[in-house]
C-alpha cells in the first residue's frame, strides 16, 4: 500500500484539475478513495485543503494520503493494461472520423461504454492507446456519451487541447447537435425546454427527475425535422447545459419519450404493434470545434448507427433538407 506521498506538479501538468492530476499520477487509486480524501481534506495543495476541481500550477506540492490500490501493482511499478481482444486496435481506429494535431473525433457506436465498471470489461478508455498515432501521449477523454447513445465524441491529443476543450464545454462555447426519434410529436414543433433536474437513486440505477426546487437548471433547444403523422418524429436537439441524461429526461417530461428509452419512457417508449429496431434512438449528430483550438469552426458530423438508420427508413424521415446540418442556424444565441 502506497504511504503518504508529496509530489511536485510538473511544468506540463500546469492548469490540470486536481482530481484528473491525481488520476494521472496514481492510476491505481480507487475513485471512491480519491473523492473521500478530497472531501475530508486528506489531500493538501501547498499545505492547504483543495477542492476536486481546483486548477493546479507547476511547482506546487500535492500531499496524497495512503490508499489501497484498486488492483495489485507489479513490482516494477507499472500498471497492468486492460484486457483487450484481437481486432480491438483495428476497431478503435475505424471509429476515427476527424484528426488534427490537437484533436481526434470518433463516431462511438451504440452499445460501447466510454469507461469501465464492475460489469463492463470492453470500453473505449481501454482502447485509447491504439489512438495515439503520432502524438506524444495517449488521447484524453474530454466528455462522454451514454453507453447506448451513438455519435460524435472528442478526444484531446495534448494536455493543452484537453484544457481548452474542457473550458469550452463548461462555458457552453461548443455547439453539439443531437438527433432523437421520439414517440409522438413534440408540440409546439420547436422551442426551448427549461426544466431543472436532480439525480435520484443509487449508482447503477441512477436517473434524473424534474425538480423545480432543488434541481440544477437544464436547458434544451429542440426542433422537429420530420414526422410520421402524430406517431413519431425526428427531432434535432441542442443541449445548452450538460446535465446527466438531460435530453432523455426533457423529452420524456414533455410527453414525447425517445424511442427505446425504457428508463425514462417506460412502456410508452415501445409502441405496441410496431416492429421497429430495438435500442435507444439517440445520436450525437454533430459538433462544432470551439474558438482557440486547431480547426476551430469545423463541423464534425457522424452518421447514425445501424438501428437508427433502419428506423429512419421505416418512417421515411427526410434527412436531406437544407437545414439538416445546422437546424438552429437562424436561432439567436
Amino acid at each position: 500500500m502506497p504511504g503518504v506521498q508529496t509530489l511536485e506538479v510538473k511544468p506540463d501538468e500546469d492548469g490540470m484539475r486536481l482530481d484528473r492530476w491525481i488520476k494521472a499520477r496514481c492510476p491505481d487509486m480507487p475513485h471512491s478513495r480519491m473523492q473521500k480524501a478530497l472531501r475530508k481534506g486528506e489531500v493538501r495543495l501547498d499545505g492547504a485543503r483543495a477542492k476536486t476541481d481546483t486548477r493546479i500550477a507547476a511547482g506546487q506540492a500535492v500531499r496524497l494520503p495512503p490508499y489501497e490500490p484498486s488492483e495489485p501493482v507489479p513490482k516494477d511499478g507499472t500498471v497492468r493494461a486492460p484486457k483487450l481482444k484481437p481486432g480491438d486496435e483495428a476497431f478503435a481506429k475505424s471509429l476515427v472520423i476527424f484528426r488534427n494535431k490537437a484533436i481526434l473525433a470518433i463516431d462511438k457506436p451504440a452499445g460501447l461504454a466510454v469507461q469501465g465498471g464492475s460489469k463492463t470489461e470492453r470500453h473505449l478508455d481501454a482502447m485509447l492507446d491504439f489512438l495515439q498515432f503520432d502524438a506524444d501521449e495517449r488521447p484524453r477523454l474530454v466528455h462522454r456519451l451514454d453507453k447506448d447513445t451513438s455519435g460524435v465524441m472528442l478526444l484531446a491529443r495534448t494536455r493543452e487541447s484537453a484544457t481548452l476543450l474542457g473550458q469550452a464545454l463548461k462555458s457552453r462555447q461548443m455547439q453539439k447537435i443531437y438527433w432523437a426519434i421520439t414517440v409522438r410529436v413534440p408540440d409546439p414543433s420547436e422551442g426551448t425546454i427549461r426544466l431543472p433536474l436532480s439525480k435520484q437513486g443509487a449508482k447503477g440505477g441512477e436517473r434524473v427527475v424534474p425538480d423545480e426546487e432543488d434541481g440544477q437548471m437544464a436547458i434544451t433547444e429542440f426542433r422537429v425535422m420530420d414526422r410520421a403523422a402524430q406517431k413519431a418524429a425526428l427531432v434535432a436537439l441542442w443541449p445548452r447545459t450538460g446535465r446527466t441524461h438531460q435530453i432523455r429526461a426533457h423529452l420524456a417530461a414533455i410527453g414525447t419519450p425517445i424511442l427505446g428509452d425504457g428508463k425514462y419512457g417506460g412502456a410508452d417508449a415501445f409502441p405496441s404493434g410496431d416492429i421497429l429496431p430495438k435500442g435507444l434512438h439517440l445520436h450525437a449528430r454533430s459538433l462544432v470545434l470551439p474558438p482557440g483550438v486547431p480547426g476551430a469552426g469545423a463541423r464534425i458530423v457522424a452518421a447514425p448507427s445501424d438501428h437508427f438508420k433502419r428506423t429512419l427508413k421505416e418512417f421515411e424521415f427526410d434527412t436531406t433538407g437544407p437545414d439538416i446540418d445546422d437546424p438552429f442556424e437562424d436561432w439567436e444565441d
